[in-house]
């Protein structure tokens, strides 16, 4: 599998756990928000790093690390996916997997095959409102539908998360969101912070006291909700 990053030790990416995270590249989405554009943009452009480095990093790390973040770009569009989280898996790692959620075979196979432990799933925004966040002028959210609606039946553990943006984000987003949602186990609102390295130069985050404010609107549709990134 074509790997473009690592991350050789994290605290934040994987809850719980102390692990290393690798980044792949080519996304189907052009998030304006996405701190990757080198990865979603030009990934073919970048040096990759031989699975054989990772797979021998981990090893040796093992004792000190324990799980494997799997993030992107969108780590689901390759089709070799399974095979290297199986080598992760037979050097005793847990492995947590980020996604758009366009491929809900790939998180079924994944999850029927034991090979990821945790998803984090983006929910980009309701589903009347998606197109334009995720850099087209119309999007089907059907698959997407269909992975939330796999994960919402309990088959694996998981995690929904929305990047707050102050053009895209309004109350009655965050209530559609949490109707879509009705009963997940977690969802963490994000605070969206600008770079350099972000596809589009002309977003802002949203304020913390609104931020709040869109935490007490998802709260009664969810077990668990939090900020991320605030305060």
């Amino acid at each position: 599998m074509n790997i473009y990053g690592l991350e050789k030790l994290s605290l934040v990416d994987y809850d719980g756990f102390v692990a290393a995270t690798v980044f792949t590249g080519s996304c189907n989405f052009r998030c304006g928000f996405c701190h990757n554009s080198a990865l979603v943009l030009d990934s073919k452009s970048l040096p990759i790093i031989p699975e054989s480095a990772i797979l021998d990093y981990l090893k040796k790390r093992k004792g000190v690390l324990e799980g494997l973040c799997i993030t992107g770009g969108e780590p689901t569009l390759n089709p070799d996916l399974p095979e290297f989280i199986k080598k992760v898996k037979d050097i005793g790692y847990k492995v947590k997997v980020d996604t758009n959620g366009t491929n809900p075979e790939m998180v079924k196979l994944l999850v029927k095959e034991g090979l990821a432990d945790y998803f984090a799933i983006d929910i980009k925004n309701d589903r009347n409102n998606y197109a334009e966040i995720i850099g087209f002028k119309t999007f089907d959210t059907v698959k997407i539908e269909k992975t939330v609606e796999f994960l919402l039946s309990g088959a694996t553990k998981y995690e929904f998360r929305t990047t707050l943006i102050a053009e895209y984000h309004k109350a009655e987003n965050i209530k559609r969101i949490g109707e879509w949602i009705k009963g997940a186990d977690k969802y963490f609102m994000q605070k969206f912070k600008s770079g350099d390295n972000c596809i589009s130069q002309d977003l802002s985050p949203v304020p913390e006291e609104t931020a709040k404010e869109f935490l007490e609107i998802a709260r009664p549709f969810v077990k668990h909700a939090a900020l991320r990134g605030y305060g």
